[in-house]
């Protein structure tokens, strides 16, 4: 079949049937916001590699002390709340060129790109096999997480930001669910590849991996932003009649003087707790609770991600035909409340069944979730603070995301011991009791999420005046 003919029949089909085809409009075509959502894969690979592939190499190939990995980890949480300052500088940005975006989706491309050109030599030396103090590569190390969670905030925040500036209001929703997407295609995808070049692991594969990564990194990104955001003269620095930006502490009083601006962050950072805490947890559930094997516990992770591509698929089906974000959302919550009650009946009914299609309606709960909540944020932007709106349910998403895979771990490891010593008593002197009450809280904060979105489900109110930023 020749080139011509097949692209005639490609032509033939219906749009309903392309994924994502319906997120493409004459002010964002199907190709450039393809190329676009490329930062997102980026930002997947980062966190697989920093949480997931770096995670046991420090500890199990490396020998490096599992406290001092998990602080390593979590040190990108740091800087999670100036995801919001990030974005409000994106906003009233004044360059040579007149770009607004562009400058900082670069500057957190370099350094995500430096954080992991210096992460493999940091390593060795936090191993302990070199003849270096340990400060050394402890302080190596903690730069290297550091930068690359400065860059992962920045790109994520100001791509999400810019992909709200050219794409037409009407098509946000279809946006964020082909964005959520690709952060999920990236995270896959480098899981797979990840896996594959270490089966044979080395110090210097190590090196090499992570430098790719780098590479790969600086190349995406960069084709990625390529052509995307205009020329504006009236973000130049030598605009005169240009407005005077506010101060952040002004645009952070307006916005957050918005009843629904606080209460949607509330409902961000419950929902969030409510998906996030199990993260580190089912495949141990499934280990010790069920005693599956690891191949088994292994498609675990296909399943949350299966689920997850669903809910994605159907949030923009349903935002496309007008259901409010904050709906979606909740149904997202409710599919949550299920899943986890799924999970909590697998140990009771000791099946395997219940934990899957548990595993499977967390991915697809969160993924409505996410996709509800970042819908609306889009649509909160007002009078140009587009950035700020975004950085915000940004910043708190990640530091929530982050505090409840900590909690989790703790809350089960200390609840376990306890269970052990017989302080709830011999029928609780089990192992699953543990796991049974991070999955308790999980559910308790899912409906008090529920809680906290009512009001926002309700007909919305005339909102509040905003600052204007554009002229």
């Amino acid at each position: 079949m020749s080139r011509l003919s097949f692209a005639r029949n490609w032509g033939r089909i219906n749009p309903a049937f392309l994924p994502f085809a319906d997120a493409a409009s004459a002010e964002l075509p199907l190709g450039r916001l393809l190329r676009l959502s490329l930062f997102q894969v980026t930002v997947g690979m980062a966190v697989v590699l920093v949480i997931g592939t770096l995670n046991r190499v420090m500890i199990v190939e490396l020998g490096v002390p599992a406290w001092l990995v998990a602080v390593m980890i979590s040190l990108p949480l740091i800087l999670a709340p100036y995801r919001a300052v990030i974005g409000f500088k994106s906003d009233t940005h004044r360059s040579v060129l007149g770009w607004r975006r562009l400058p900082y989706l670069w500057k957190g491309t370099l350094l995500q790109f430096g954080g992991l050109a210096i992460m493999p030599f940091s390593l060795m030396l936090l191993s302990g096999d070199t003849t270096a103090p340990p400060i050394f590569g402890q302080a190596a190390a903690a730069l290297a997480f550091l930068l690359v969670g400065a860059g992962l905030h920045t790109v994520q925040t100001i791509g999400l930001a810019l992909a709200t500036d050219i794409a037409p209001q009407d098509k946000h929703p279809q946006v964020v669910t082909l964005l959520c997407g690709m952060l999920l295609v990236g995270m896959v995808v480098s899981a797979v590849a990840f896996g594959i070049a270490l089966h044979d692991f080395s110090p210097f594969r190590l090196i090499q991996v992570i430098q790719a990564a780098a590479v790969v990194t600086m190349f995406l990104n960069f084709i990625a932003l390529w052509k995307q955001e205009a020329r504006n003269p009236a973000y130049q620095l030598n605009n005169k009649s240009a407005p005077k930006p506010p101060a952040f502490r002004e645009a952070w009083s307006v916005f957050m003087h918005e009843a629904k601006s606080v209460r949607a962050l509330v409902v961000v950072g419950l929902g969030t707790f409510g998906f996030q805490a199990q993260d580190v947890l089912l495949e141990p559930f499934g280990g010790q609770i069920l005693h599956l094997a690891v191949g088994t516990t292994t498609i675990l992770t296909a399943l949350l991600a299966v689920g997850g591509l669903c809910g994605f698929a159907l949030s923009a089906r349903l935002l496309n035909r007008g259901m409010p974000p904050y709906r979606l959302a909740a149904i997202g919550v409710l599919g949550g409340i299920v899943a986890f009650s799924c999970v909590l009946s697998a140990a009771r009914l000791y099946s395997a069944i219940p934990f899957g299609l548990g595993t499977a309606l967390i991915g697809f709960g969160s993924a409505l979730f996410i996709v509800g909540t970042l819908s609306a944020a889009m649509g909160q932007a007002q009078g140009g603070l587009t950035g700020l709106a975004l950085g915000t349910w940004g910043a708190v998403q990640a530091f929530a995301a982050g505090a409840a895979i900590a909690l989790g771990g703790v809350v089960r490891d200390i609840v376990s011991a306890l269970a052990e010593q017989g302080v709830f008593g011999p029928s609780l002197a089990v192992p699953v009791t543990g796991y049974g009450v991070v999955y308790g809280i999980e559910i308790v904060m899912l409906v008090a999420t529920l809680v906290a979105l009512a009001p926002l489900v309700r007909p919305a109110k005339q909102r509040v005046p905003t600052l204007e930023l554009t002229t």
